[in-house]
Order: structure tokens, then sequence, then C-alpha cells
């Protein structure tokens, strides 16, 4: 059973629906017309075999915010692997605001990672990934990530990214920086910067290059 987060907006009382399995979400005190929900680590992850899998699910005009009360760490796998996944679906005008924590891949670590986020027009999105290629001292293990994102029946994203040790020193991926910080904006633009892709469709992709997450200015600029 994965960990999912579904809220259905009412006038009288919002429903809230939260089911534990690696992660445990628990719903935070908000302001009318806003959901946040912390997600609080069920037990020690990231491990070899561990499937991740978090579903959310938000319909009616309501804001979700989701909260990381702190960052993941990706441990060494001995030839094993883990997979996180997450899917979202939104609808009738509701939008989610997540800023993640830092996912950090330690060496000799094995993940695949996917975001999958469907929205019906009206709704809105803003999620943020930072991605930290090993600990401190460390060469990271290995990390794909495969994102996919719709606006109704139009595909808004759609991004590939093979971060293993080989590959990922490209000149064209990440040279010689450990960390991808990534704000993905769906159903709305950020602001022109330039740093900030603009989709073809309705949405932005913000992003920084460095190598120690901290040096990131990204939750800042936004």
């Amino acid at each position: 059973m994965p960990t999912r987060i579904e809220i259905v907006a009412d006038p009288v009382r919002d429903r809230c629906v939260l089911i534990t399995d690696h992660l445990s979400p628990r719903r935070l005190p908000g302001p009318p017309g806003v959901v946040r929900v912390a997600l609080v680590a069920a037990g020690a992850l990231l491990l070899a075999g561990d499937q991740v899998r978090i579903e959310v699910v938000v319909s009616g005009p309501i804001r979700l915010e989701i909260v990381e009360t702190a960052g993941t760490v990706a441990y060494a796998m001995r030839g094993g692997s883990a997979r996180w996944d997450v899917a979202v679906e939104l609808s009738g005008g509701a939008s989610l605001s997540w800023y993640g924590e830092p996912f950090v891949v330690a060496a000799d670590a094995d993940v695949t990672r996917s975001t999958v986020v469907r929205l019906e027009p009206g709704c809105t999105a803003e999620i943020r990934e930072s991605l930290v290629l090993g600990r401190y001292g460390e060469v990271g293990g290995t990390l794909r990530t495969q994102s996919r994102a719709w606006l109704g029946s139009e595909l808004l994203l759609a991004e590939d990214l093979d971060l293993s040790p080989d590959s990922r020193t490209g000149w064209a991926i990440l040279g010689q920086a450990r960390c991808l910080d990534t704000v993905t904006a769906l159903g709305h633009r950020l602001p022109e910067a330039p740093h900030t892709l603009q989709l073809e469709g309705f949405g932005s992709i913000a992003r920084r290059i460095v190598h120690q997450q901290h040096e990131s200015d990204l939750s800042v600029a936004l």
C-alpha cells in the first residue's frame, strides 16, 4: 500500500485521508483554504529493496502544502537498488506546493526516481526537488530520474536524466557539480530569470547546479 494523501474540498469540513507506508503523512495546522501535511519517515530510508510510492490526490478549490520534516539519504546498497515514485492528481481548481528537502544519494546507492503529475485546467503545482550526489567527501551513487506532467491532455513536461557516475560529469549535465536543485511550476509560469526555462506549455523550470546544496539560492529567488 502506498503512502497516500487525499484531500477533498468541502465548504463545511475538508476531507483529508492520510495513509502511512514508508512515510507517515500528518496534518498540520493551516489557515482556511489551505491543508498542510508533513511527511515523516516511518522507518529507515532509503535501503536496498525499498519501493517507496507517494500518491497525492486533491479535488476542489483548495491548496495543499506538503512539508518534508527532514531530507532523505539513499544508503549504500551493495548491488541492490531502490525506487522512489510520486504520483500527483489535481482537479477542480486545486493547487499543490511541495518544497522537498535534499534527497542524498550516498556512495554505492542505486536509485530510480519518478514523478508523474496530472492537472486539470485551472489547477497549479509547484514542486521542488533537491538532488545531492553523495554525502560530504563522497562520490555519490547512481540516480536515474523521470518526470512527466500533463495539463488536461497536453503533455507539459517529459524529462529523463541519467545521473549515474559515468554520465553526470558530462559538461551538458552536471560537470563537476554534485547538486541539482529544481523548482517545477505547472499550470502557471515563474517570473523570467536567467536560470528559468519557460516550457512550451503553461509551466516553468527554475534550476541551479551547484557543488554544495546550501549554495543554491533557488528557494530565496522564488
